[in-house]
């Protein structure tokens, strides 16, 4: 008996997706530029395949990357983070 397998709706090759930027300051290819492959759903979410990995593919959140919302007042980033260590640490050395 044949298991039915999900589908996903990609992109047809004349429909090309574009191009994504990795912005998650902690992924390893932070700056990089992916081709998005297709997007899909997660539950509320839309993640991207892309080419790359180590599979030839991989999946990114839109919020990892350039075409997410853009970090809101009260986060810091990862600059900030390391200012706000450096100014604890300054301060804990008083």
């Amino acid at each position: 008996m044949a298991c039915p397998r999900r589908r996903h709706s990609a992109a047809s090759s004349s429909d090309p997706l574009g191009f994504v930027i990795v912005t998650h300051p902690f992924h390893p290819l932070n700056g990089q530029r992916l081709e998005i492959l297709y997007a899909k759903r997660r539950g509320a979410a839309t993640v991207f395949v892309c080419a790359g990995g180590l599979s030839g593919q991989m999946t990114l959140p839109q919020s990892w990357t350039d075409r997410g919302e853009p970090p809101g007042p009260g986060r810091l980033s990862a600059e900030g983070l390391t200012e706000l260590g450096a100014a604890t640490r300054a301060l804990q050395g008083r």
